[in-house]
């Protein structure tokens, strides 16, 4: 994988200032940018396509993630999880449940609880959707060796970490 392997953009650094020695820096997060809005536009063709907003797909990723872990969510672990009330993620699994993406059942050993599940259609459908994605992004990362593959990841953690620092709090 070349560091070049996209068009050169002219651009004025406006956040960072264009000093020389900041232009490879200023190139990155241009990049990061970019991807950050490829991926963003993706998300919303996606939800286009399952006829759902952003809050229903992160619940159902969520409940997605969890079932392949072999882990039981209660609505209320869901509504931390996406920081909505309860009354909020009450209307969400009304939603979900309508639409044939969830269902609700009782908990196994807890009679006073219910937990959520998202249908087998609903895997498939979000398999259909983004597989030939996620396959794309692992040809992507293929390319990388060793070495570049940890310079990513070590910046990756580093952005991460610096977008989770509130000014003036770690």
């Amino acid at each position: 994988m070349t560091v070049n392997s996209e068009p050169t953009r002219s651009s004025s650094g406006y956040w960072y200032g264009g000093a020389e020695e900041r232009r490879a820096a200023v190139r990155v997060l241009e990049a990061l940018r970019d991807y950050r809005s490829a991926e963003s536009a993706m998300r919303r063709r996606t939800r286009t396509s399952m006829g759902m907003g952003e809050t229903d797909l992160l619940a159902l990723r969520h409940l997605l993630e969890a079932q392949r872990a072999g882990r039981l969510v209660r609505p209320g672990e869901l509504a931390q999880r996406l920081g909505i009330s309860s009354a909020s993620v009450t209307t969400l699994l009304d939603r979900l449940t309508r639409s044939g993406h969830l269902r609700r059942e009782p908990h196994p050993t807890d009679r006073r609880a219910l937990v959520v599940r998202a249908t087998e259609g609903s895997d498939d459908e979000v398999r259909a959707s983004l597989d030939a994605m996620h396959a794309r992004l692992l040809d992507a990362a293929l390319g990388l060796d060793a070495q570049q593959a940890e310079t990513v990841i070590g910046f990756l953690h580093a952005a991460r970490d610096a977008v989770d620092t509130v000014d003036g709090q770690d």
